[in-house]
């Protein structure tokens, strides 16, 4: 709870504000307009779901050439206002960047921020940081702001807002012309029915414009107490019952994502067992579902949805005191709500802080949040105490208040040699955190308490992401005091310059209304920001000089002038505007990979060596031939160990998030731990990260990293183990018996009359024929291939080579394991297609393996696919091309393979006589459709340039396919994704991590709230 101001009444803001001065820094000058400064493309921007089909498509959306056909599709899915598929609908970048950023402007100038002249300036720079992908601001700014001014959107929902006419919050603006701009809010509860009820209302309507919301329920009491009237209470627990359903119901930002919501307990609260062991429960219960009720495993299937408390991140608050009982192995005590003189249960403080370890062991929940330490960095202490955070945990301040986001992308303002442009970053830092500024009190609020406590306070959570990439791609180790070193100037440059930013609007316009109240408590607390840069080491000395020059500054501004927001920093997750900025990585995290995928505007994508490595091997020093070579040796094996050219003290530079397949490297969850202990002193608010612990972790270890990352300084801590949750394959939970000997392997022969398949294709000019055998239940059972000439060696070679697939086929070898295997081989000939799904083949073994992939999604072939696009080129059947057909398929004596001297026997594979007939008007009946054109593939040039040969393709559909295929039969999917990671409840595509969220990384869905 908020406490009244101390003093007798709010200081009022400057009557006539000064404008900020605003030079130009970022958009040419020679620019007519911040659009001109880039070359701009129509592409399709096209998002596949798991199963092939597209969920979304927007034919000839307009962006910079430099943009990732990923970034396209997500921008133009999410981002872009209006119906699918009318003209109302935005199709370009231009109207999106325009409708957001001319609407934030024209406010800054209409509130007195800036002169007319100044908020030109600020247009075209701000609108230039967003085209270049050097700034994002969090969804909903993109979601909602600029509706209203540049299309003239109204709604029937009024929303709270804060009217300087009266100088309190009402309740009379339009929805759509005070948006929603903030992503992070936090609400209070108090233990009433009234605010119970109205809590879960509130949150209803943060979900439905895409914000996110956390609450300690701390205040409610316990199931253990007594109602007034006479009773027994229900408990927190059985409250979190009704808010789970309704964020479960309620989409986020009005689509398809989850809501986004946490909910923390005390530590001394009496019903904290049952906290703790919640969801684990719940975890227990799905598992029953799914391994004897036959339930999907899926996240979002009938097992989870059929559980309670999916819907939110769990944290226990934990205090000083609570610490201090653990390492003395005291008894912990709790009390009641309502009469705290009381007692509760008492536990074991280490027995507690095991059942934490092991529920989070279990599941993933809960994790913990500092309270001692959080309440310590405290700039309004005299206003309230921080009891809880946003559901990502990077926003903590009072209740009932709210936060907008913003960030950073580090890697485009790292300079020519490695180093991070200071100056540069700080005057992007300047530009952003000001327009967050002018959104405050422009924007829409779902209660009154909130929208005059972001009035009173303004907290704003300015932050940066790719800090992975540009330590990978400058060849410093994640896990290195070098690369901690780095953070922390870095992260010291975003707070100061941010402050300083503050100050200088403080100096115009008047500090927040709370200041005065909190004066000594915030400059305590920016004094505590300005010491810890005495103990940063290992940074580079220019990163270090300038922060601590910029530090000196800061301090003397806030004694002067006070400071205008009460929070500045935060370092969020970043999911989808990570995807906006074209981020390998997000937030303060590593790399996920060194092979990543590039989606490509014509469809299909390019697997390619992660960008960074290129820069990182440069950095440390390696020629150009030599960065070839360790590419050439990534690309062909997926791990860097073994390269003969790569020393072994580099290894480390490449180590990432999950471990190489093959190799093993990857970063141990302490360093996750130190990197977030050297940003933490820097940020006026939190880190949303989640420490992934290897699957072999045991709750030791768990309880291990709580008490150290207390002893860190951290102020929360996620932990996941690996394959954790139930969401997965999982084994039976009985173990056969052991037997004397394997059983004999048992193969499946088709039968004599079957149906079979005939496609086409060409790869580099070389035509073949694919004819493939079918089981009666559409199963894949055998493989023809044919090209080239009878007495040819690759026609003998191919023959043979059809011949061990089928084989394996028929002894039950999934045709999902031979396609892993052999898409990809490159070898001649390589290059162009006949087929627009497949435009570029690295070998015509990869050409019949994707294609397969894709008719035959299913992990064991059956279920074919046709799809929309065409996948072979038009033909005409000639004579020559009959006779051929005829001839080498005709006489009932003649082996289907014989070709020449080589003559490959496949009367085990399919006698004579019940070969396919390779007739042309069958061919043309059984051939997928297509659609009279032969349209050249849309191919990225600068990739198909890439040293050491020809990219090799996986087509787009493929891989979403394979993502979802290999989640539910193999495991670990990708060197990028946790075996257990949701699925996208979207597109149905495995998500990745994203600080405590998950992202989507095909359709850019975050289950988070940035």
């Amino acid at each position: 709870m908020i406490r009244p101001t101390q003093s007798p009444s709010t200081p009022p803001e400057t009557e006539i504000p000064t404008p900020l001065k605003v030079s130009a820094s970022f958009c040419p000058a020679e620019a007519a307009t911040p659009y001109d400064a880039f070359s701009w493309v129509r592409r399709d921007a096209v998002i596949p779901s798991a199963d092939g089909p597209a969920i979304f498509e927007q034919p000839g959306v307009e962006f910079p050439e430099h943009w990732s056909q990923t970034a396209v599709n997500i921008v133009a899915s999410k981002y872009f206002f209006g119906e699918q598929r009318t003209a109302g609908r935005e199709n370009s970048l231009r109207q999106l960047v325009d409708r957001v950023v001319r609407t934030i402007a024209d406010w800054g100038v209409a509130d007195g921020y800036l002169s007319p002249e100044g908020g030109e300036i600020f247009y075209r720079d701000l609108a230039w940081l967003c085209l270049d992908q050097a700034a994002a601001f969090n969804s909903p700014v993109w979601f909602n702001v600029g509706l209203n001014q540049a299309y003239g959107v109204t709604g029937d929902r009024a929303v709270w807002r804060w009217n300087p006419e009266v100088g309190a919050a009402t309740c009379d603006a339009d929805a759509y012309v005070f948006p929603q701009a903030s992503a992070c809010f936090i609400q209070g509860v108090q233990d009433d029915m009234q605010s119970i009820m109205s809590l879960a209302a509130s949150e209803a309507m943060l979900f439905k414009y895409g914000s996110g919301s956390g609450t300690d329920l701390s205040t409610l009491r316990s199931r253990r107490e007594l109602l007034s009237g006479g009773g027994k209470p229900s408990g927190p627990l059985s409250f979190m019952r009704v808010y789970d359903q309704v964020a479960g119901v309620v989409k986020s930002g009005g689509k398809t994502r989850r809501a986004a919501k946490m909910q923390s307990l005390k530590v001394e609260h009496p019903d904290i067992l049952d906290f703790i062991q919640c969801k684990a429960k719940e975890e227990a219960k799905a598992r029953i579902l799914i391994e004897h009720g036959g339930y999907d495993a899926d996240f979002n299937g009938e097992a989870y949805n059929s559980v309670l408390f999916q819907n939110a991140n769990l944290s226990v608050r934990i205090s000083d005191a609570f610490m201090k009982a653990v390492e003395q192995d005291a008894e912990w005590r709790t009390h009641w709500i309502t009469k705290p003189e009381n007692a509760g249960p008492s536990y074991p403080a280490r027995d507690l802080l095991r059942q934490m370890a092991e529920s989070a062991w279990q599941c993933g929940d809960p994790g913990v949040q500092y309270d001692t330490t959080i309440n310590r960095w405290h700039t309004c202490p005299e206003s309230g105490r921080i009891n809880a955070s946003n559901p990502c945990s990077e926003y903590m301040f009072l209740d009932d208040s709210a936060c907008n986001l913003a960030s950073l992308n580090l890697m485009r303002f790292r300079c020519g040699d490695g180093s991070l442009d200071a100056p540069r970053f700080a005057a992007a830092c300047r530009l952003v955190f000001l327009a967050q500024e002018i959104l405050v009190d422009r924007a829409g609020y779902p209660t009154q308490t909130i929208a005059e406590n972001s009035h009173r306070f303004r907290p704003l959570g300015l932050g940066y992401t790719n800090l992975g990439s540009l330590l990978m791609a400058s060849g410093l180790p994640y896990d290195s005091d070098s690369a901690r070193g780095t953070c922390a100037a870095i992260t010291a440059i975003l707070q100061g310059a941010a402050l300083r930013t503050s100050s200088e609007i403080a100096a115009a316009r008047g500090a927040f209304a709370g200041f005065a109240d909190n004066r000594a408590a915030m400059l305590a607390v920016i004094d505590k920001h300005a010491a810890a840069l005495d103990q940063v080491q290992h940074a580079p000395t220019a990163l270090l000089q300038y922060a601590k020059a910029l530090w000196s500054e800061v301090q003397t501004a806030g004694q002067r002038d006070g400071y205008r927001n009460a929070q500045a920093t935060v370092l969020a997750p970043t999911g989808t505007i990570s995807f906006f900025m074209d981020c390998d990585t997000t937030g303060i995290e590593p790399e996920l990979a060194l092979i990543k995928t590039k989606r490509l505007a014509g469809g299909g994508s390019l697997q390619l060596v992660n960008r960074t490595v290129q820069q990182g091997l440069t950095a440390l020093g390696y020629s150009p031939p030599q960065v070839d070579a360790i590419t050439q040796h990534l690309h062909e094996t997926g791990c860097l160990e073994g390269t003969p050219e790569l020393r072994e003290t580099d290894l480390p530079a490449f180590d990432c998030a999950f471990p190489a397949q093959p190799g093993g490297r990857f970063i141990a969850w302490k360093a996750h731990m130190a990197m977030m202990a050297a940003a933490q002193p820097f940020l006026s608010g939190a880190i949303s990260k989640t420490v992934n612990l290897p699957e072999d972790a045991t709750p030791d270890d768990i309880a291990d990293a709580y008490v150290w990352g207390w002893k860190l300084g951290l102020k929360s801590l996620s932990i996941y183990r690996d394959n954790s949750k139930c969401s997965q394959p999982l084994s039976s939970g009985t173990s056969a018996s052991p037997v004397e000997r394997p059983p004999e392997p048992s193969r499946e022969h088709l039968p004599d009359t079957r149906r079979s398949l005939t496609h086409k294709f060409n790869v580099a000019g070389h035509e073949g024929y694919l004819t493939v055998g079918l089981y009666p239940d559409g199963r894949p059972g055998e493989l023809f291939i044919t090209m080239a000439k009878e007495g040819s060696t690759i026609g003998g070679l191919v023959d043979c080579f059809g011949i061990a697939c089928s084989i394996a086929l028929q002894y039950g070898v999934p045709l999902d394991v031979l396609s892993r295997k052999f898409s990809h081989v490159r070898f001649e000939p390589m290059g162009v297609t006949s087929s627009r799904e497949t435009p570029i083949a690295a070998s015509v073994v990869d050409y019949i393996f994707q294609w397969l992939a894709k008719r035959f999604p299913s992990g064991y072939g059956n279920g074919f696919v046709e799809t929309k696009l065409a996948d072979a080129s038009p033909t005409e059947d000639d004579a020559s091309l009959t006779k051929h057909d005829l001839q080498q398929w005709s006489g009932a004596k003649m082996n289907a393979g014989q070709h020449g001297q080589g003559k490959a026997d496949r009367s085990e594979i399919a006698p004579a006589r019940e070969l396919p007939a390779f007739h042309p008007r069958a061919r043309n009946a059984d051939a997928d459709p297509v659609d009279g054109t032969n349209t050249a593939p849309q191919i990225d040039q600068e990739i198909a340039k890439t040293k050491g040969g020809q990219p090799w393709l996986v087509d787009r559909i493929e891989a979403a396919q394979r993502s979802l295929a290999e989640q539910g039969k193999f495991g670990r999917p990708s060197a990028d994704s946790p075996s257990d990671a949701p699925i996208c409840d979207r597109c149905g595509s495995l998500t990745v991590p994203s600080g405590t969220c998950y992202v989507c990384r095909n359709c850019g869905n975050s289950l988070g709230c940035s």
